[in-house]
C-alpha cells in the first residue's frame, strides 16, 4: 500500500503554515496565585504577603527563564 495522502481540503480553504507552539507550562496559574495571594494579604496577614511575593518571584523569574531559553 502507498503512503497515506492527507484529506483534501474544501474549496477555497488553505493549509495553516507550520509554527512553533509553546509547550504548556505552569508558571502563569503561579504568577496569578501569588498576586491573588498579596492581595489576600492585604486583608489578612503577612505570613501569606510573604507566601504570595515569593510564590510570585519564583513563578516570574521561571517563566521568563523558560521563555528565553525556549529556542536552544
Amino acid at each position: 500500500m502507498t503512503e497515506e495522502e492527507p484529506p483534501s481540503l474544501r474549496p477555497g480553504w488553505t493549509r495553516l503554515p507550520h509554527t512553533h507552539v509553546p509547550r504548556p507550562t505552569f508558571y502563569p496559574a503561579g504568577l496569578a496565585l501569588g498576586t491573588a495571594l498579596i492581595f489576600l494579604s492585604l486583608i489578612t496577614s503577612v505570613v501569606v504577603l510573604i507566601v504570595g511575593v515569593s510564590l510570585f518571584s519564583v513563578s516570574l523569574s521561571g517563566w521568563i527563564y523558560e521563555i528565553r531559553h525556549e529556542r536552544k
